[in-house]
C-alpha cells in the first residue's frame, strides 16, 4: 500500500522538493501551505512524479486549521503514516529593530507550527501505535547567528520540545517515532520574500545546497527514524561540532562575518513585499517552485549525506570526531597549565 504523508510548508523550498520525492514513490501526499499558487504547483509536482496529492490551504500558526487539514487528509487518503513539519517564516533584522508582533509571528509559525503539526499527527498515530514525525530543523538550532534571532530561537525550541516528547514516547513504549533533520543553508524562494530590514538582498550563508539534497535527508530520516537526529551537509556538521568545541570563538567570528555573509551585493528597497503575515507566491501570483535564485551557487549533492546514509561509514566519522574532540580538549588543558 502507498504511504500517506503530510507535509507542511509544501508550496516551496524543502517541503516542495520533499513532496516530489514522495510522489516518485507513488505516495499519497497531503500538502499544507498558505499560498494557493504554490500549492497548485506542488500538486502538479507530486502527480507528474507518479503520486497522488491533496492541497489544503492552511496557516500552521492556527491549530484549528492544522487539525482540520489532518482530518481532511485521513478522510481522503486514510491513516497518516508520516508527518513532516517544514513550514517557517523569518525576519532578517537586528533584534533591536524587530517589533513584538513580528517576533511573535515568527515564533507562532516556525515553532508553534511544528507543535501544532506534531499534536495533530500524534493524536492519530499514538492510538494506532504506528507513525513517524519528522521535524525539519537547522544547524541554526544549535548555533545561532546574528540578524535571525526569532528564527534561531524557534529552531532551538523545536529541538527542546522534540527531545521531551521523544522521552515520553519511549516511556510509553510507543511505536510512534520522532526525529529531527538538521539542515544547512538551502536555496529556497524564502530569501526573496522574507521580511528584511537589511540594505542588501538576503541570502543563505554559503555553502548553499539545493532543496533536493535536504529532501533526500528528510526521506531517509522518515525511513530510518530510530536516530534522534540527522545532519545534512558538511557545513551543518562543522557548525554543530565547532559550536560544541569553541562557542565563544564562534560568537566573535559571527559578529565580524555574520552580517555580510547573509547579504548579496544587490541593494533592495525597504518596502518590498514579504510573506510574514500573509501568503506571497510572488507579486504576479506565480508559482515559484522549490528553488530560490541561487542555483548557480548551490550544491546538488552532499557527500556527507551519502556517508550518513551508510551506518558503518557514519560510525567511522563519529569515532574520528570523538578523537578530534579529545585532542582539542587536551590542547586546551595543556595551554591552561
Amino acid at each position: 500500500m502507498p504511504q500517506t504523508v503530510v507535509i507542511t510548508g509544501a508550496s516551496a523550498g524543502i517541503g516542495r522538493a520533499t513532496a516530489r520525492l514522495y510522489g516518485e514513490r507513488g505516495a499519497n501526499v497531503g500538502l499544507i501551505a498558505r499560498g494557493q499558487a504554490g500549492l497548485n504547483g506542488a500538486v502538479r509536482s507530486v502527480e507528474d512524479a507518479g503520486g497522488k496529492a491533496l492541497a489544503i490551504p492552511a496557516d500552521v500558526a492556527d491549530y484549528a486549521q492544522v487539525e482540520a487539514a489532518a482530518r481532511q487528509v485521513e478522510e481522503f487518503f486514510g491513516p497518516i503514516d508520516v508527518w513532516v513539519n517544514v513550514a517557517f517564516t523569518s525576519v532578517f533584522s537586528p533584534f533591536a529593530q524587530i517589533t513584538p508582533d513580528e517576533f511573535r509571528r515568527v515564533t507562532e509559525v516556525s515553532y508553534l507550527g511544528f507543535v501544532h503539526g506534531t499534536m495533530a499527527a500524534l493524536s492519530r498515530m499514538r492510538p494506532r501505535g504506528h507513525g513517524t514525525i519528522v521535524q525539519v530543523g537547522s544547524a541554526l538550532g544549535a548555533r545561532s547567528i546574528p540578524l535571525q534571532s526569532a528564527y534561531c530561537g524557534a529552531k532551538h525550541a523545536i529541538n527542546g520540545f522534540t527531545s521531551s516528547l521523544r522521552c515520553e514516547l519511549l516511556h510509553e513504549g510507543s511505536g510512534v517515532h520522532i526525529t529531527v533533520v538538521q539542515m544547512p543553508a538551502v536555496n529556497t524562494p524564502q530569501f526573496s520574500w522574507v521580511r528584511s530590514r537589511l540594505p542588501r538582498h538576503p541570502q543563505p550563508v554559503p555553502p548553499i545546497y539545493q532543496p533536493e539534497v535536504a529532501a533526500q535527508g528528510v526521506l531517509f530520516a522518515a525511513d530510518h527514524p530510530g536516530r534522534r537526529q540527522y545532519w545534512v551537509g558538511a557545513s551543518t556538521v562543522a557548525t554543530i561540532l565547532a559550536n560544541k568545541l569553541a562557542p565563544a570563538l564562534l560568537d566573535r567570528y559571527l559578529a565580524r562575518t555574520g552580517y555580510d555573509s547573509q547579504q548579496t551585493g544587490q541593494a533592495v528597497e525597504g518596502s518590498r513585499p514579504d510573506n510574514l503575515f500573509g501568503a506571497l507566491d510572488g507579486p504576479d501570483g506565480r508559482d515559484h517552485g522549490a528553488h530560490g535564485i541561487f542555483d548557480d551557487r548551490s550544491h546538488a549533492r552532499s557527500a556527507q549525506l551519502s556517508l550518513a546514509e551508510r551506518p558503518r561509514a557514519l560510525a567511522g566519522l563519529a569515532a574520528g570526531a570523538a578523537v578530534a574532540t579529545g585532542v582539542v580538549t587536551g590542547w586546551r588543558r595543556a595551554a591552561r597549565r
